[in-house]
């Protein structure tokens, strides 16, 4: 209660310490609430309250700074109450702050005040001999039966002299009488006090949301970049903070089990944001090559194209070969002699082309390539085929044989810890900013998206207990969005069901938190996440039987 309730109210509008408690009430509010619109609300009410006006309107400047635009109006006789907080649109046009020769308009008392950045204190509107124009309050108190008498106009000026908006009071009450009185003149000096304080506090929330858009600018400046570099890790680097914050979100609500005591304020959801948008940020400097290596035979280009072309060659030089012995026997080539050869080459040939199609077959890569298939790789990189040296030499290198007897994926082992090494450079990307302290556990939360409930991820070989809950979270939303992704070159995205298993798997293997993937099924964010990501065509009823724990 303030210790000002016990005045009577017809004294209480004229005690000076009243007014310096709702001053000093609203400076703290300026100085902690990031809500502008809440804060221009409070403002205007507050100016009628210090001096028991009976309506207000504050003014903004509009986008483009030539006209005044009405942002919130009030009006106690009328009860009304527009723009703001009431929902209701105000649909008054503008006041332009020039007339149409260039000149500054001076004959809108809010244009004058903000033109010439000048108080305009009116005791009688109708009694006034100056030159201002009133036509438009004439017509208002006509239509509403109003009577408009004082006016107290006050420009909002910050620090930097930049017009913010105008504040109007109009109709001081007399309390006692309920007759409008004139606005005094300690009434006007604690406006103006109240407006160049509220301007002060509004431009340094605006500033420092722009700097937090600018921040945030940036740091999807960086993801456009890793985009064009890599077009679906772009998109992934977008699509993992949504599904991170939909697991956040469900962490949060969550009023029992092991992640019933988990909270997140705006700023904490804040920090988690812009963690999730910078968790790849180190690719960047990955080999842009490795980032998009959709073959196990990809460098600069698909080295399978010059495997089949020396196939090619020994296709050719078995022919040859077969013609060349026909030319040495001559006379003595008979109908079968030739059947003989025709028939071993067009068997050789086939084999040939077996070869090519299974090579070409395993270059894409897979989940899981069989022990077999790799030991063919190795039998068929002992065929020899003659160069244009004329020298003898395998038809596939150590270096080929070994990238396509990969088992899983498209990455060697050299190029796979190159991917690996961008969560490193992430972290040390983020480590040299100066984070303040509301953003302080950024790069823990984006740096442990690689790292397992066992201790064996990477770069640090982190523990659960050793991570927090947003770095786990963090963990679960990059793998789901990787095995749904359907535009990655070495894979194809899963269906929805299969993936659900995939993510089963790795809680089983003690790669995931438990309790999270306990938490996005039973919440079922798989199905938001694919809603809003995922194509129709992968989208299939998930079968929680096959989900150990989820049975029925």
């Amino acid at each position: 209660m303030s210790p000002f309730s016990h005045i009577p109210a017809a004294e209480r509008h004229r005690n000076i310490a009243y007014r310096l408690e709702r001053l000093t009430e609203l400076c703290r509010e300026l100085g902690s609430s990031r809500d502008i619109p809440l804060l221009l609300e409070r403002i205007l009410l507050t100016a009628k309250d210090i001096t028991q006006a009976d309506g207000g309107t504050l003014y903004r400047i509009n986008e483009g700074g030539d006209s005044l635009r009405f942002y919130i109006s009030v009006n106690d006789t009328l009860k009304m109450h527009q723009g703001g907080s009431s929902g209701k649109a105000i649909s008054i046009p503008d006041i332009a702050l020039r007339l149409p020769d260039g000149q500054p308009n001076l004959t809108a008392v809010a244009a004058y005040a903000a033109n010439t950045r000048k108080s305009v204190n009116i005791a009688d509107v109708y009694q006034v001999s100056s030159g201002f124009n009133f036509n438009g309050m004439r017509l208002f108190d006509e239509k509403y039966g109003y009577k408009s008498q004082s006016f107290l106009t006050v420009p909002m000026e910050d620090h930097e002299g930049e017009l913010v908006g105008v504040l109007q009071l109009i109709n001081a009450i007399d309390p006692a009488t309920g007759a409008p009185l004139p606005f005094s003149e300690t009434d006007q000096h604690f406006i103006e006090a109240l407006a160049s304080q509220a301007a002060m506090a509004m431009t340094n929330q605006q500033l420092i949301q722009r700097l937090e858009q600018l921040f945030e600018s940036l740091i999807r400046l960086i993801n456009i970049g890793i985009g064009e570099k890599s077009p679906h890790t772009g998109r992934h680097c977008e699509q993992v903070p949504e599904l991170a914050m939909m697991l956040a979100e469900a962490a949060h609500n969550a009023t029992e089990g092991p992640l019933a005591d988990f909270q997140m304020s705006e700023a904490d959801r804040r920090e988690l944001w812009l963690a999730a948008l910078l968790h790849d940020c180190g690719k960047i400097s990955t080999p842009t090559h490795i980032v998009e290596k959709a073959t196990k035979l990809e460098t600069i280009f698909d080295r399978i194209h010059l495997v089949e072309t020396r196939i090619e060659v020994l296709k050719r030089d078995a022919e040859i070969r077969v013609l060349q012995e026909k030319l040495a026997l001559g006379a003595a080539l008979d109908a079968q002699r030739a059947a003989e050869l025709d028939a071993g080459l067009a068997a050789e040939l086939a084999q040939l082309d077996l070869e090519r199609a299974f090579l070409r077959k395993i270059n894409v890569g897979s989940e899981g390539m069989r022990p077999e298939d790799q030991q063919r790789v190795l039998d068929i990189a002992q065929r020899s085929w003659r160069g244009p040296d004329g020298q003898l030499r395998p038809l596939l290198d150590e270096e080929e044989s070994a990238n396509l007897r990969i088992r899983a994926g498209t990455l060697n082992d050299a190029e796979r810890q190159i991917i690996n090494n961008h969560i490193v450079i992430t972290i040390k990307m983020l480590e040299s900013l100066p984070w303040p302290k509301q953003l302080a556990r950024v790069t823990e939360f984006a740096g442990g998206h690689h790292e397992r409930m066992d201790g064996k991820g990477y770069p640090k070989g982190l523990t659960r207990e050793q991570m927090s809950v947003q770095a786990r979270i963090m963990a679960v939303a990059d793998i789901f969005e990787a095995v749904t992704a359907a535009d990655r070159p070495y894979k194809r995205g899963n269906t929805l069901n299969e993936a659900v298993e995939i993510l089963a798997g790795f809680k089983a293997r003690d790669h995931i938190d438990p309790d999270l993937f306990d938490l996005f099924v039973r919440e079922r964010i798989y199905e938001k996440y694919a809603e809003k990501f995922m194509h129709p065509s992968q989208i299939d009823e998930v079968d929680l039987s096959r989900i150990p724990g989820f049975g029925a």
